[in-house]
């Protein structure tokens, strides 16, 4: 009796795991929008990268203990819209959506909105779609991209006057995020023995660069990686019409 209430306890233990670093995340969103509230931009945009870490680990965990569960799913999208959606929309609001008032508020109001049905489509196409690809950006990586802006406007004082640029790069992406443009997952990843030499002088060279330029680098990354899907999908469309044509 007593090994069967222990291997119950366990159980429960195992499922509990997993979502404690989704709790994590959220809590950690939450923890990011006060601080933007009370001007810390930097710890705000922290707090979201830290919070992509226990996102990510939280999977992780509950597909290596087997402890994958419809509450835990459920559980994660409410923690990704206020760690990935509230939060970076407040970040940005705070530096520089409130210079453009009623707009400002609509764009960081849309990105949440945005957000919230990426989110949804994503739950409702599990198992639907490619492993190896995301039908328009996904709302962690959306939420990188806008808390590397920031550090970026942040740190260099050269950008300071190309807000209103800012905005409309927030509106598009938050567009990408409802589009049914292609991104690369990165989930399956070849690691032949002829590709782990060269995998591992890439990461070198790449964390090398990270070490010296952090932020810069970041948001160079995430930047390519949107414009990489868009001009993926305008190329696809004109070999399309093309091919369409010639026929």
């Amino acid at each position: 009796m007593n090994n069967t209430t222990d291997n119950g306890s366990k159980i429960q233990l195992i499922y509990i795991f997993p979502n404690l670093f989704t709790a994590a995340s959220a809590f950690l969103g939450v923890i990011s929008i006060i601080a933007s509230a009370n001007g810390q931009f930097e710890k705000a945009a922290m707090y979201i990268l830290l919070s992509l870490i226990f996102d990510g680990l939280d999977g992780r965990v509950a597909r290596m203990t087997n402890a994958t569960s419809k509450f835990g799913a459920e559980f994660d999208s409410l923690a990704d819209i206020v760690a990935f959606g509230v939060a970076p929309a407040m970040l940005f609001y705070f530096t520089v959506g409130h210079m453009y008032g009623k707009v400002g508020s609509l764009l960081c109001a849309m990105y949440v909105v945005f957000g919230a049905i990426r989110l949804a489509r994503f739950n409702v196409m599990i198992g639907s779609t490619e492993p190896s690809v995301f039908i328009g950006v996904p709302i962690p990586t959306a939420a990188v991209v806008v808390a590397m802006w920031i550090l970026c406007y942040k740190e260099h004082t050269f950008l300071v006057g190309f807000e209103s640029v800012m905005l409309v790069a927030l509106g598009l992406l938050s567009f990408l995020m409802v589009s049914n443009i292609r991104y690369p997952s990165f989930k399956k990843i070849d690691m032949k023995k002829g590709n782990v030499v060269r995998i591992l002088v890439y990461l070198v060279i790449f964390f090398s660069f990270l070490y010296l330029y952090p932020i810069e680098l970041g948001a160079i990354m995430v930047s390519a990686y949107l414009a990489y899907g868009i001009g993926r999908a305008i190329y696809t469309v004109f070999i399309a019409k093309y091919a369409k044509n010639s026929v």
